[in-house]
């Protein structure tokens, strides 16, 4: 019998788009168990990036390990990503609050719980950031992880801009075994683990061969979307040491602006874009898990 839990649901936004949510948690957890949401970014979803499985290779699902800590924890694929609905939309950062709204309200129906702990990866921090802006009831804490604001000299970005026109010219974009490859070996190799990129490539094809280009194309067009001193919540901002897709200056002025005095920065050593599924993940973890369970202030600026 498997110590966890997994569950398929389903949702839809106002427009009727359906979404696929799936939660992930210990079969002993406590039925308040706190929920961690988890935001994909642009180029795979939810389930298939944050409940990873590695053949031979155990620890790679950030659902399972924070399942192990305590959590309830869940995600979601946005419009056009995994088994949610694939639509001639380009699931842009226009339908980002949209999106995540929908998927709450499933959390909240099945937890009864409204103020939740979020984390975003790449152009997934970017949509929660937006999310904790629109909805800062539901954001109780914030993990913004490979993130970008004005996208000011980031190499990523000023390669992907040479493209603008092929994202302009079509809402999806194909990928293939290969273009996992690229997730991992683009800003510095050693960072991840052979095996990682073909695994999740395995698991994202099985779901289809393309992904809407909504978000490449915003990062490239119309940063900044954010607007940190919106921003209220408890906030940790998380850059691996290689990341090509922002500076750590563009992520500093960010930090700077926030509307919280209780933000945290770290520079995670020996990772790059995608550090959840590096090699040096249980940086990563410990600095998520100390952040979600750090304790509150309780003087009277609170």
């Amino acid at each position: 019998m498997s110590d966890f839990i997994a569950e398929d649901h389903w949702t839809q936004r106002a427009d009727g788009v359906r979404l696929s949510v799936y939660r992930k948690r210990l079969a002993t957890a406590a039925p308040d168990a706190p929920v961690f949401m988890l935001v994909h970014g642009s180029s795979f979803g939810g389930k298939n990036g944050f409940d990873l499985q590695v053949p031979g290779k155990p620890g790679y699902s950030f659902m399972e390990e924070f399942a192990r800590r305590g959590f309830d924890v869940w995600t979601f694929d946005f419009e056009g990503y995994g088994r949610s609905q694939r639509t001639s939309g380009y699931s842009g950062f226009d339908t980002a609050v949209a999106d995540t709204d929908a998927a709450m309200e499933v959390v909240t129906r099945i937890t009864g719980q409204r103020r939740v702990a979020f984390y975003g990866s790449s152009s997934g921090a970017i949509r929660a950031a937006l999310y904790a802006e629109a909805k800062p009831d539901r954001v109780a804490r914030l993990v913004l992880d490979a993130f970008v604001w004005t996208g000011w000299q980031a190499p990523t970005l000023i390669a992907r801009r040479r493209s603008i026109a092929k994202w302009r010219n079509a809402n999806t974009r194909p990928i293939d075994r290969a273009f996992f490859q690229t997730i991992f070996n683009r800003d510095h190799p050693g960072t991840s683990e052979e095996g990682v990129a073909d695994a999740l490539a395995v698991a994202e094809l099985a779901d289809g061969d393309t992904v809407p280009n909504g978000t490449y194309l915003d990062m490239c067009s119309i940063l900044p979307v954010n607007d940190p001193a919106k921003i209220r919540c408890p906030v940790l901002i998380l850059r691996g040491e290689h990341d090509g897709i922002a500076t750590e200056r563009d992520l500093l002025e960010f930090y700077e602006k926030l509307g919280t005095t209780d933000r945290h920065f770290a520079v995670l050593p020996g990772m790059a874009h995608v550090s959840y599924l590096g090699l040096n993940r249980a940086i990563f973890h410990h600095a998520v898990h100390a952040f979600l369970t750090a304790p509150a202030r309780v003087d009277d600026q609170a």
